[in-house]
């Protein structure tokens, strides 16, 4: 009667959107059924509802990392990180895995390569994994059902959750190029930071890598495309602007002879095109960012 009444709780919890509420379900349920084994009963189908609960836990996870994601993605200046002091810099590289010698020659100010955005979702993703964490404790599972468990939520959360909030900020229709080449060089950043998710994920769970059956995480594919949707998005773009500058000239195209005088499209055009391509400057030359610069 007890295991009915829950199945039916369990029905009505499917519509919760609050995972600390999923995790004291889940708390009372690994009490009440480590109770019943000290007594001898069969607690099988109790765990096996467990099961249930944790898919219920990963999705409203899923949903509130969504909203998460959204308002750092919104909030982003989409500006280089400009640091003023040692202290300054050392606290932006305690919360991203980033190093480049060059940059920490140069002398203050100075900028880092990415916007905020960066290691605000690589911590935010460092937390979802730490709360992928909490339904797997007393639930005695092994070190690898724990690991196996929080890489197939990291990477729901890669390529579903983090992939669909960077793809709806790249189509906005007031998006411009400067937050486009600053997507393309923020998700560079995070592709690579993805071997330190894997290092962290195994340090928590004890479990290597190389380990049979040990799923990867998929990070990289999602910073790609996200990446590739940018380029897509500034070829169009810039098509659009020579489109709108050429449209929007008033020459006298039948003009004589100027002499040594500079025709005046001309002059606008070439400053048109170096303010335009000025926001290329600082695209990593790697990959598949490399045609932007050759156009240049």
């Amino acid at each position: 009667y007890t295991i009915i009444n829950m199945q039916e709780y369990l029905s009505s919890i499917s519509y919760c959107s609050d995972p600390n509420l999923v995790l004291d379900l889940k708390n009372l349920i690994v009490l009440f059924a480590d109770t019943l084994q000290v007594y001898g009963f069969p607690v099988n189908q109790l765990f096996d509802m467990l099961l249930e609960i944790r898919d219920q836990y990963s999705e409203t996870l899923l949903k509130k990392w969504a909203g998460i994601f959204r308002n750092i993605l919104d909030s982003d200046n989409y500006s280089p990180i400009p640091v003023t002091s040692e202290e300054m810099y050392k606290k932006v590289v305690g919360q991203f895995p980033f190093q480049d010698i060059e940059l920490e020659k140069q002398p203050f100010p100075k900028k880092f390569p990415f916007s905020e955005f960066v290691p605000k979702v690589y911590n935010q993703i460092k937390e979802f994994i730490y709360a992928c964490l909490k339904f797997s404790e007393d639930l005695h599972l092994s070190s690898t059902e724990v690991d196996d468990m929080i890489r197939k939520s990291t990477n729901l959360l890669l390529t579903r959750t983090l992939s669909n909030s960077l793809q709806n900020v790249i189509k906005r229709k007031n998006i411009g190029l400067t937050e486009l080449v600053q997507i393309i060089i923020n998700t560079t950043h995070l592709e690579k930071s993805c071997k330190y998710l894997e290092e962290f994920i195994t340090n928590i769970t004890n479990v290597l890598p190389e380990t049979v059956h040990t799923t990867k995480l998929y990070g990289t594919t999602t910073f790609k495309d996200a990446r590739h949707a940018a380029e897509e998005e500034i070829y169009t773009n810039l098509n659009q602007k020579i489109d709108q500058f050429l449209q929007l000239a008033d020459y006298d195209w039948m003009t004589g002879d100027l002499g040594n005088k500079a025709s005046d499209y001309l002059v606008d055009l070439i400053a048109f095109l170096r303010s335009t391509f000025a926001v290329f400057t600082h695209l990593p030359v790697s990959g598949s960012c490399s045609y932007f610069v050759l156009y240049i």
